[in-house]
């Protein structure tokens, strides 16, 4: 039986339909927010896994019908999940996952399809809330709920929740924050240079609407949500926990501290081998041997995590030796790669990643098929994270979640210091190559990227560089990590990532293990992370400081002007034939996509941009154009070329794709019978330009452009002339 929810959420109606589609899933609800509609559902396996870990799986499903368009291509349907869609499937996976029993070890899929997109109502939030609610009215344990909310700013710098598409346009900072009554899980920003006190007041401004979210849910969920599945709590034998932990808890305590992530690693991996090893002995032959090794190695992975964890909170003791608010060494260079546009390394102790710069036409942006308003975009940031940078083998692919999301956070850190395309009419794609990593290869990123575009020589307005921060908490006492490596990363409770300039933030990211964080430890990291930012922004600035002002002979040169629209299509030409002569000519190519051939944009208001590696090639494709679009002033005097002759004048071509008719009578003072006898084809005349006629013809005359003879030729002459 169908049941209706609604909440006025601040202006604005949210509805939940729960009972009427998708009857045969454990938990399914239909969000409607304003014209946006989304279907959440959840599905859990009917058996545990064996795998030792939680098998969740969320998605979003972008169906172009729901903004009126047919997809691209050749077979016309949906395919692999664009970008946004999976940064959308990550946006939910991340504030639900930690709100699973840790006992829970079935399959859990939840499925958001989007069928309705309005501009104004976020489908990423109400895929949000639905995949909640679906989750929380369902019987799989879940310590829901969770919601999410989009923070903007006005022209008056007053906080917005989530915007309109046109406040979003102009407001400097977009944040998605996620969270649960009790506190903020998830948080995903860009912003232009916002500062902490700035982005901590729209933090908590976020998460005091995220609880009437909750609230609304929570009397749903009491309405009508199914009685929880329990689950029978894994335990371990006691005599066999403490056998593993009095055997291994100190050579571990050992392993943990050595300098040098692959000699930890070994050392590390070494201990566990030899304690299954030695359990394998103790236990050979009983009943329950399998389990019980199973069980030594969970054991094992527990000390090992609560080593790093008891070290770093009561001991004060990174595994690296490191203080609390130490980086890692750092190293910046610029130019390792000589014909690349632009090139950055940068390394923070055992994390290196080298970024490029490549320039392009504008027409080479990036074609964006999916609900969003935009469809084209110039700035892009490819993240590529190969195996051997953590020295392993395995699957080399198509770029999975991992690297989708760590480019948008690149690219969301960068974007806001990118020059407009009237201030740099080029299309900027900057590849990031992780060649090792221990630890925020995704903020290194950011880091070399910027190098790479200062070198290249992009006009970005100020340096950016980013910082991963860490949380340990045991519920009592906190401790704030910066510059996590990968072992405090894997053992710790939050990864906050936060980049930006001297300014302000340019970029945040969040996620956490456990339920939330705290106002006291949000505050406590962005002031440390500001801190560390200061110091890398150093070390990068005595590497490049500035942007160079001129580009790599390697990179396209550019020239911009402006014609009068009506003379587009004269530069085109019927069926492109004109702008074609004009590329092959003035590039001295035989083919349009020759790799040597110019590269010519032309926009609808006339604006012309050329592009090719040699200024000569452009200035000769420039001036044919303006050839061809230059108007003809009357009563100015041109030098032009003869390019047809007739019995009643010549045709004379002023320049390029501009003829007109110099007559009979305007040949000269005196009668001219044959204007043969006086011009021929290929002489070069002064004319004057008459104007056009009435249909648009161009009238010239030579006769006007001579000097005016000083007496008038006599009848006699005229006569003498004619008989001639």
């Amino acid at each position: 039986m169908k049941k209706e929810f609604k909440l006025d959420f601040l202006g604005r109606n949210l509805t939940v339909e729960v009972g009427m589609l998708a009857k045969q899933t454990n938990g399914s609800v239909l969000v409607r927010y304003g014209d946006t509609v989304v279907l959440s559902v959840c599905v859990m396996g009917k058996t545990p896994v064996t795998q030792d870990f939680f098998p969740l799986q969320v998605l979003y499903q972008e169906k172009l019908y729901s903004v009126g368009k047919i997809p691209g291509g050749f077979i016309r349907r949906e395919g692999r999940p664009t970008d946004a869609a999976t940064l959308a499937a990550r946006l939910i996976d991340r504030p639900i996952r930690p709100m699973f029993d840790e006992n829970l070890r079935n399959e859990i899929q939840v499925v958001n399809t989007v069928l309705s997109v309005d501009q104004d109502n976020s489908p990423e939030m109400a895929a949000m809330l639905g995949s909640s609610l679906c989750l929380g009215i369902s019987e799989i344990p879940f310590d829901g709920p969770i919601a999410g909310v989009i923070v903007g700013m006005d022209e008056n710098n007053n906080f917005i929740i989530n915007p309109t598409a046109i406040e979003t346009e102009i407001s400097p900072l977009s944040l998605t924050v996620a969270g649960s009554k009790d506190a903020i899980c998830m948080v995903e920003a860009g912003s232009k240079e916002i500062s902490e006190k700035t982005m901590l007041e729209a933090l908590m401004f976020a998460h005091d609407n995220i609880k009437i979210l909750c609230d609304f849910q929570d009397n749903i969920i009491k309405e009508v949500g199914k009685e929880k599945v329990v689950l029978e709590p894994v335990t371990i034998d006691d005599e066999l926990l403490n056998a593993v932990k009095d055997y291994v808890a100190k050579d571990m305590t050992k392993a943990i501290q050595i300098k040098g992530k692959l000699e930890k690693y070994t050392a590390i991996d070494e201990l566990k081998a030899n304690t299954v090893n030695h359990f394998e002995e103790v236990y050979e032959g009983n009943e329950d041997f399998d389990q019980i090794i199973k069980d030594v190695k969970k054991v094992v992975d527990q000390i090992e995590a609560e080593e790093v964890r008891r070290l770093i909170i009561e001991k004060h003791i990174r595994p690296d030796g490191r203080k609390m608010d130490e980086i890692r060494p750092l190293l910046a260079e610029i130019d390792l790669l000589p014909r690349t546009h632009g090139s950055g390394l940068f390394s923070r102790g055992e994390t290196q990643v080298l970024a490029t710069t490549t320039l392009g036409p504008l027409s080479d942006h990036q074609i964006l098929d999916g609900l969003g308003i935009e469809d084209t975009k110039r700035f892009m940031l490819h993240y590529n994270f190969p195996n051997f940078s953590v020295g392993e083998t395995g699957r080399y692919g198509s770029p999975g979640r991992r690297e989708i999301g760590h480019g948008a956070l690149g690219e969301r850190a960068l974007l806001s210091v990118i020059p407009s395309e009237e201030e740099f009419p080029y299309t900027i794609r900057v590849v990031s190559e992780v060649l090792e990593s221990n630890g925020s290869s995704s903020q290194a990123t950011i880091c070399s990227g910027c190098l790479s575009l200062m070198a290249a020589g992009v006009p970005i307005k100020a340096p950016v560089a980013g910082i991963a921060m860490g949380l340990m908490s045991d519920g009592k006492k906190h401790t704030i990590l910066t510059d996590i490596q990968g072992l405090e990363d894997h053992m710790g409770d939050m990864d906050f990532k936060v980049a930006g300039t001297r300014e302000g933030i340019t970029a945040l990211q969040m996620d956490i293990k456990i339920k939330g964080v705290t106002k006291a430890i949000l505050k406590e990291a962005l002031a440390q992370a500001k801190k560390a930012r200061m110091e890398i922004l150093d070390v990068m600035e005595s590497a490049i400081k500035v942007p160079r002002t001129e580009l790599s002979k390697y990179a396209p040169k550019v020239e911009i002007f402006t014609i009068n629209p009506d003379k587009i299509k004269d530069v085109i030409g019927k069926g492109g034939e004109m702008i074609t002569k004009i590329i092959l000519e003035s590039s001295n190519t035989k083919f349009v996509n020759d790799k040597d051939s110019c590269q010519i944009d032309i926009d609808d208001d006339g604006k012309v941009i050329i592009y090719h590696m040699d200024k000569d090639v452009i200035d000769k494709a420039s001036q044919m154009i303006q050839d061809i679009t230059r108007e003809v002033e009357e009563n100015v005097v041109y030098t032009g070329k003869v390019v047809k002759v007739e019995d009643f004048g010549c045709f004379v071509e002023l320049w390029p794709g501009v003829e007109g008719l110099v007559h009979v009578s305007q040949l000269d003072y005196k009668r001219v019978e044959k204007p043969s006898d006086m011009v021929k084809v290929g002489d070069e005349i002064l004319v004057k330009s008459l104007g056009y006629d009435n249909k648009g013809r161009l009238n010239l005359s030579r006769k006007e452009a001579l000097p005016k003879p000083k007496d008038k030729p006599k009848k006699e002459e005229f006569k003498k002339d004619k008989k001639s």
